[in-house]
């Protein structure tokens, strides 16, 4: 009889794991370790295999020992809730939106439910009916989908997930309804949905018409008549500017969604889960987990296929068992769920197996990689649902299904799904899904109050070899988070290379190489940098749509940061109202300063020492800002006095102050400190400015909840379609 192998978590992962996942009692206090929550997990889960005739004992063995050799994790619902009394293991749900006002809200009670759970839901609004129309029963007017979402928001907004954490929300609407343009533009106003993602539904029709220069209809669900016709280009210009401002929206090619649709008997696939890689029809879930390929390579990335093979076909039967004792929140899910039995199989590490081979994330080399990988890993997990049909019988809706029609009986309607992992790959020590590394070194604040130093293994070991050179390298790596200027041979400079140093139409690559052998649907950020065009977001968009993807998110860096301000509208020539940017109407000549002001001081700590700033008043408005660090004659403290000086001419020239303070609250720095005198946590120079400002002027700027982490304040980055903080273990999908 196998035995149950000691669990190798590191430090950091035991850390994340007793803040997030271990069982506590009602005062708190942790009340189990992560080998035993590991055994709570196996026992619950292997707890299906006796209605197959199976030991179950056996195979809680065997699914504790994956996970506890780090090879393969279930999505963070499960790692917390199997064994448990709420016993919800899923983290991908829809849920249907009607048009009624029953329909609406049933959907919205059903939210919250999923919510409560620890489950993200999406929805397609496209069939309420659009702002303005008739409301027969009441003889009024819709107020329209967006509306709704904002509620649905709200909603999200109240309702945490086992007392720590919000929902996520997928919002998706058609580009033929009526209301397009209102959602394309929604979330440039930064405090709109802020617990949704958004995207544009397209068809291929729409692609077309784009190809070709035409007009595109737009359609009223409630009665299937065209409310008017818009020149395609038009919309998708608005898109790819709404985009490259904010993120947002993505894009879900409809079409590809419908041709991996497996089921067609049970409607349309028209509404995936938050982060877009997993469709679903309404009422049904799906459970996801992911293979840590660091664990199935030797140091030199040589992969071990007869392992990869074994955890392919235990983690095929885990997630298929996790589908019988799961505790659905929904009778409706429960139903919907079991009769499809879909599952979703991917990968974490990815970029650490490129590093170890030697391998650039990008190159024609690493887009073969990747479809050997996938195309192996989606061959074997067909294979194991196909064995499991054998001993347990198909999935119940599988007469009908393209499975039958190609003669295959399949316990499961879909296998492999590339998903977030952006908290299970902290415990597992690897990167996250197929993004490449954000940075190769960087400091984490821990919460304890001391600063962590995390530097790639795979760069440590590169660097060891090049001798008396690598502390300067490391120091320089630490400080930058890349090795560009660093004195390094070229080929370690190709090799390791961040996100934000591969060009955009290489992610959208990678994405569609591994969309060629996942069932459903990849999640992926297009990292671009700040400098990024409208043309290099339309270029990417295009690319993804060419390559075969079903949908596509891009994420230009600190887009939210420099998002155009506007005031009102002006007129073109053909009297069409078109955003009117907040300008003077001259050189603005900075007011004169008196020999005499007053002004109050406060004090901030940082990592740098004390900071002091002195805010002097003129006319009962704030003119100008001193600002000293305790510690003198550095370069911070220059850096300080410049920030300081920059601050008081932008006040002297009439800058609102709420508007520096917004700029400059919440940026990031390597040394973030945990304030002494309150819960407040100071992240950079430019962020202690801010609240100081704050403090001086008694009053509170609030900054875009999608940008911070709510968890300790630092900024957010965005991957996989999600959200992952660069200070803490704060991830806000599973």
């Amino acid at each position: 009889m196998t035995e149950r192998v000691e669990a190798c978590f590191s430090e950091n992962a035991r850390f994340v794991l007793q803040k997030r996942y271990l069982r506590k009692d009602d005062n708190g206090e942790i009340v189990e370790t992560p080998e035993e929550m590991l055994w709570r997990v196996a026992t619950a889960v292997s707890g299906a295999e006796e209605g197959y005739g199976e030991e179950p004992g056996d195979w809680a063995i065997e699914f504790y020992n994956i996970m506890a050799k780090l090879e393969f994790l279930p999505n963070s619902p499960t790692l917390m809730n199997a064994g448990t009394a709420r016993g919800q293991l899923s983290a991908c749900f829809v849920l249907p939106v009607g048009d009624s006002m029953e329909e609406i809200f049933g959907a919205l009670r059903a939210t919250a439910l999923v919510h409560k759970s620890g489950g993200g839901t999406g929805f397609n609004f496209s069939r309420v009916r659009p702002a303005g129309d008739r409301v027969r029963s009441t003889s009024g007017v819709a107020s329209g989908p967006i509306s709704f979402m904002e509620l649905f928001d709200h909603t999200t907004e109240v309702v945490k997930q086992g007392g720590t954490r919000r929902g996520a929300n997928m919002g998706i609407l058609e580009v033929s309804h009526p209301d397009i343009e209102t959602f394309i533009n929604i979330k440039k106003e930064g405090s709109k949905l802020s617990n949704f993602n958004i995207s544009v539904g397209l068809p291929d029709g729409f692609m077309k018409a784009l190809e070709n220069g035409g007009e595109w209809n737009l359609v009223n669900p409630r009665t299937g008549e065209t409310t008017c016709s818009v020149p395609a280009a038009e919309l998708w210009d608005m898109l790819i500017e709404g985009a490259w401002k904010s993120g947002d929206p993505g894009v879900i090619f409809l079409d590809r969604l419908e041709a991996g649709n497996m089921v067609p008997a049970c409607g349309r696939l028209d509404s995936t889960n938050p982060c877009g890689e997993q469709p679903l029809f309404p009422y049904e879930s799906c459970n996801l987990g992911s293979i840590n390929l660091m664990r199935m390579a030797d140091e030199h990335g040589e992969v071990d296929w007869e392992l990869l093979e074994r955890t392919v076909r235990t983690a095929v039967r885990f997630l298929d068992d996790v589908i019988d004792c799961n505790i659905y929140p929904m009778k409706e899910i429960d139903d919907m769920t079991r009769a499809n039995r879909k599952i979703g199989l991917g990968i974490m590490g990815w970029a650490e197996l490129l590093f170890s081979r030697g391998v650039r994330y990008g190159s024609k080399a690493s887009f073969e990689l990747a479809e050997q990988v996938m195309g192996f890993i989606q061959r074997v997990g067909h294979g194991e649902s196909e064995s499991l049909a054998g001993t347990r019988g198909a999935f119940p809706n599988w007469k009908g299904s393209l499975w039958e029609k190609r003669g295959i009986p399949m316990r499961n309607a879909t296998v492999t799904t590339i998903a977030p992992t952006g908290t299970i790959s902290l415990i597992a020590d690897c990167s996250s899904g197929i993004e490449p590394v954000f940075a190769l070194a960087f400091k984490r604040k821990a919460f304890d109050g001391d600063t962590l130093v995390y530097v790639n293994g795979f760069l440590e070991r590169a660097l060891a070899k090049i001798g008396d050179k690598q502390h300067a390298i490391l120091e320089s790596v630490l400080a930058a988070g890349t090795l560009e200027g660093a004195d390094i041979p070229r080929q370690l400079k190709e090799v390791f290379v961040t996100s934000h140093e591969i060009p955009y139409a290489e992610h959208v690559e990678m994405q569609a190489a591994f969309q060629k052998f996942t069932d459903n649907a990849v999640s992926k950020t297009i990292n671009l940098p700040n400098s990024a065009t409208l043309d290099d977001v339309r270029a990417s968009y295009m690319l993804a749509y060419s390559l075969g993807c079903k949908g596509i998110t891009i994420y230009r860096d600190r887009c939210k940061e420099t998002q155009v301000l506007y005031h009102g509208a002006d007129k073109d020539e053909s009297g069409k109202e078109t955003a009117k940017k907040t300008s003077p109407p001259g050189r603005v000549k900075p007011r004169l300063r008196p020999s005499h002001l007053l002004g109050s001081t406060v004090k901030i700590q940082t990592s740098f020492g004390n900071l002091y700033l002195t805010l002097n008043m003129f006319g009962g408005e704030p003119f100008e800002l001193f600002a000293t660090l305790g510690k003198s004659g550095k370069d911070t403290q220059a850096h300080t006095e410049a920030l300081g000086r920059l601050i008081s001419l932008s006040l002297r020239s009439g800058v609102p102050v709420r508007s520096i303070i917004e700029q400059l609250k919440g940026i990031g720095g390597s040394q973030p400190v945990f304030e002494k005198d309150g819960d407040g946590i100071i992240l950079s120079l430019p962020d202690a400015i801010a609240q100081g400002l704050e403090r001086a002027m008694g009053e509170t700027v609030d900054i875009a909840p999608g940008d911070m982490c709510p968890s300790c304040g630092a900024p957010l980055v965005h991957a996989e379609g999600c959200m992952r903080c660069v200070s803490c273990d704060y991830s806000k999908c599973y």
